[in-house]
């Protein structure tokens, strides 16, 4: 049951100052735990989702803010990183960006820049965090027009030249329900997954979420449940869990 009123505000405004903080590099830092296990069978049921199509790019979203879709982004993005594959994770929030401080890097530049500046040096712009062998884009100094930039000419040019250079590309984008942003970004990124976090986000908004999609025929991957409560795993210590289901 979803949480309602001043309880799911409270508990939203804690979630935000956790993510103020960056996401948790939960695959890297405890490589064995339970959470870091069921990040790599999210990444094979995205393999398996993706089989036999010519696609490289995806984008992770969720319905509301704080339900932890940077979370998922960035470590399905190392997961995937860790087969060798050579992976860019493109931090296309550009309302609330969370990878520069997940890596703790400078966002002076970043999509922004590529996206305003065509003749910006993208080499210069995405990072390559050696220790993690990924590569990374912030989002750059958040602009006043997000929604303009995402659907430019720019962005789509950006995204082919992504998937020229890399093997694998994630977006990480705003929630569905709260701006236009990912919906003008799922015109050029097909392949969603759509985050939820359990006993937090409304039905009627997940639907919502979905009925967006559908609008701009996008394709949903797969949902990452989030925060799933624990049953055999209680004794991991962790807060939270992550659970994987197809599309119905």
């Amino acid at each position: 049951m979803a949480l309602f009123g001043k309880n799911r505000k409270k508990l939203e405004e804690k979630l935000v100052k956790e993510q103020a903080l960056g996401a948790p590099l939960i695959t890297a830092m405890q490589p064995h735990s339970i959470q870091a296990e069921q990040f790599r069978t999210i990444r094979t049921n995205v393999e398996f989702a993706q089989f036999d199509k010519d696609t490289k790019s995806l984008m992770v979203t969720s319905s509301v803010p704080a339900e932890g879709k940077s979370t998922i982004s960035v470590n399905l993005a190392l997961t995937i990183a860790q087969t060798g594959k050579k992976v860019l994770l493109v931090d296309a929030d550009l309302r609330k960006p969370t990878v520069n401080r997940t890596f703790q890097i400078n966002n002076e530049y970043g999509l922004t820049t590529l996206l305003m500046d065509p003749d910006f040096s993208i080499n210069h712009a995405v990072k390559h965090i050696r220790d993690l062998n990924i590569h990374v884009l912030t989002s750059g100094p958040i602009p006043p027009n997000p929604a303009e930039l995402l659907g430019s000419g720019q962005m789509r040019h950006l995204i082919n030249v992504f998937e020229e250079n890399f093997d694998v590309i994630i977006y990480d984008v705003p929630p569905m329900n709260a701006v236009s942003d990912p919906q003008i970004m799922a015109t050029r990124i097909k392949d969603v997954i759509l985050v939820a976090r359990h006993g937090y986000v409304r039905k009627e908004e997940v639907k919502n979420s979905v009925n967006l999609l559908a609008q701009v025929e996008a394709n949903i991957l797969g949902y990452v449940l989030n925060n799933q409560p624990a049953t055999d795993a209680s004794g991991y210590g962790y807060g939270y869990g992550y659970g994987y289901q197809e599309e119905e």
